[in-house]
């Protein structure tokens, strides 16, 4: 995407610079390991961080490794995931870290292609777990940050703009840089803060001189 590329470093620095007036904190960006960063990632699935927050604190307490994990009961897990509403994941979780433990030696790979295999683990999970706990230059794209460079690029793609050729291409593109993990987290706090799915908050937002979507609309 020759438009990216041409103010990249731009849009990164911005992003990074702004930061602290839209920034979350998370239990999961403290204390990272591949393991916590799995775990926030599966409960973070359709359901809100501060939801996660308390239970994943509690879960991660009494399954503090991957191999405590693999050796627990379906029950135990589930006394965790029901408060969330995704009671039906807890075999989820048991079958991604038994999986890792006999499959892998008990440790969560640092490869896309060895992460995918894990049972759960797809392309989202696979890129957070690479950008977050081993700090790779990796691509991460969830419906948030789809939709951002749907909208910044006014590419007006249509369908599941996550697996959208323009969209990955982007995301490959704008996560190569130094510190992916914090460059990734203020993506994911202005998305969710600031160019937010409906009344996107144009005004406040960091970025609105070099967003086209902000360029061709009135707001």
């Amino acid at each position: 995407m020759k438009s990216l590329r041409s103010f990249k470093s731009a849009i990164q620095s911005l992003l990074i610079s702004n930061w602290h007036k839209y920034k979350r904190d998370y239990p999961w960006r403290h204390r990272i390991s591949a393991y916590r960063i799995m775990i926030a990632e599966f409960m973070l699935q359709r359901t809100r961080a501060d939801q996660v927050a308390p239970v994943y604190q509690k879960f991660t307490t009494q399954f503090p490794s991957i191999k405590s994990l693999a050796k627990a009961r379906t029950r135990e897990v589930a006394r965790y995931t029901r408060h969330l509403g995704i009671h039906w994941r807890a075999k989820h979780f048991i079958e991604s870290s038994r999986f890792v433990v006999r499959e892998l030696g008990g440790k969560i790979p640092s490869r896309r292609d060895k992460l995918l295999s894990v049972p759960g683990i797809g392309e989202y999970v696979a890129g957070a777990i690479l950008t977050v706990a081993f700090q790779k230059s990796e691509w991460v794209i969830d419906s948030n940050i789809a939709r951002f460079f749907d909208r910044f690029f006014n590419l007006r793609l249509k369908g599941e703009l996550r697996r959208k050729p323009q969209v990955v291409q982007a995301a490959k593109e704008f996560f190569n840089f130094q510190n992916p993990r914090k460059l990734l987290f203020s993506l994911l706090d202005f998305t969710a803060l600031i160019c937010t799915p409906r009344q996107p908050r144009c005004p406040i937002c960091p970025l609105k001189q070099k967003c086209q979507y902000k360029m061709k609309t009135k707001i």
